[in-house]
């Protein structure tokens, strides 16, 4: 394990400093007992190892993946928010020693390759997965599919650049796949077929039974029942605090009321009802945490890690939990038409001791070297502060540097924010 201030060696968090029920906690100490949780709250004391991003994954239960790298792909630039500079090849090297592997958990995501069994139901029967699973396609081309099917099977891996299109164009956008690309990915989603590595962030597909030849169905596969519950505790235990209407998002559980659920893993030691301050809703804090309360509490436990996040980090992708938790309205403008954007096309949320104080929308110029700010914006009731503007100052260059592209840019933003940026 690597070497991070951990706040919880200090004693068995199950057993020790146990909060008496319905404690009520300022925000601030919910988003430090969150950020504990997701592996933000002090910054890493020494070089990343390749354990270190397995680690990372294991405690965000799942890693999302998106395609776009105007900075670095998200999941490389979530590990890097935790974890600091690291080799990227380390993520493709634990999907292709079968440490981890991909699938539709929360979107889709590396996860690690001991909870296949809890995704796996949604392999079985994926017509609830809606847009996730072609079903009008599967039934139009069943036979193209099962021909794929047995071809890979016969011949070995496969990518989706190894068929060209009839047409000879390149396709254009998600919904302009070719054939062969739809078979693949009708087979990915009811598991037929497994992501076995990624070459340049291309997928190579396998049949499942190559990829994981140890694996039965008869054998290893727990109830439905029994791998939501256990996906309801991975939830609780990533995000550290949780409300009944956060946790179904989280895994894209059905959407159902959870409250008696939480407080029945509270009954049974679990979890830890809590009131935190302005919220209607009940809290639960998870056991691994409850050590902490009273310093999150009495501000003697707080987030020291300054960083930018991915859009597609954990901390952000609930709108409404980063709205109760940080006050901080998020949406992803990447997909919205340039002349709708508020911030811009990647906006990076910043995170700074705590509190997400800022958006960066950035590019990566890799050829010339220059990480280009396009915007910086600071939220409001921000103050430039010399400590604030050194933290951010610091991160930027780390993040820069790790990049390739240490020359720093910065675009639109306030004169102070730019001159205390600078260090003028």
């Amino acid at each position: 394990m690597r070497e991070v201030a951990d706040p919880l060696a200090s004693g068995s968090p199950t057993s020790a400093n146990h909060a008496p029920a319905h404690v009520t906690l300022p925000v601030a100490a919910a988003r430090t007992l969150h950020l504990a949780a997701q592996g933000l709250v002090a910054p890493p004391r020494r070089k990343a190892t390749k354990d270190d991003v397995l680690d990372a994954i294991r405690r965000m239960g799942q890693l999302q993946i998106d395609t776009i790298h105007v900075v670095a792909r998200s999941p490389y630039f979530v590990l890097f928010s935790r974890i600091g500079a690291y080799d990227p090849l380390w993520l493709d090297q634990h999907l292709a020693g079968r440490r981890l592997f991909e699938y539709w958990s929360h979107e889709a995501c590396f996860v690690p390759i001991d909870d296949y069994r809890l995704l796996r139901h949604r392999m079985l029967d994926p017509v609830g997965m809606g847009w996730k699973y072609a079903a009008e396609w599967h039934a139009k081309h069943g036979r193209e599919i099962d021909a794929l099917l047995a071809r890979i099977r016969e011949s070995g891996p496969v990518r989706s650049a190894d068929f060209a299109r009839a047409d000879g164009e390149k396709g254009n956008g998600w919904w302009d796949w070719k054939p062969e690309k739809r078979h693949l990915e009708v087979l990915f989603t009811t598991g037929e077929l497994m992501v076995a590595e990624r070459r340049n962030f291309q997928r190579v597909y396998d049949v499942a039974e190559r990829v994981l030849p140890d694996w039965n169905d008869a054998r290893d596969l727990p109830t439905r029942a029994d791998a939501e519950r256990e996906l309801l505790r991975r939830t609780c235990r990533a995000l550290g605090i949780v409300r009944a209407d956060w946790v179904a998002d989280y895994y894209r559980l059905p959407r159902r009321p959870y409250a008696d659920a939480l407080r029945a893993l509270a009954d049974a030691g679990e979890l830890q009802p809590v009131r935190v301050e302005g919220w209607k809703q009940d809290a639960f804090i998870h056991r691994d945490f409850v050590a902490l309360i009273d310093d999150a509490a009495n501000g003697r436990l707080v987030s020291t890690v300054t960083t930018l996040l991915s859009p597609f980090d954990p901390v952000v992708w609930d709108r409404r939990r980063a709205n109760a938790l940080f006050g901080f309205d998020y949406a992803i403008e990447c997909y919205v038409p340039a002349a709708k954007r508020r911030y811009g096309y990647f906006v990076l949320p910043a995170l700074s001791r705590g509190r997400l104080v800022g958006r960066v929308d950035a590019k990566a110029h890799r050829a010339q070297g220059i990480f280009e700010l396009k915007s910086l914006h600071l939220e409001d009731g921000v103050r430039v502060s010399a400590r604030l503007a050194g933290d951010l100052r610091r991160a930027l260059q780390r993040c820069a540097d790790w990049h390739g592209t240490p020359q720093i840019e910065i675009g639109a933003a306030s004169a102070e924010l730019k001159a205390a940026l600078s260090g003028a």
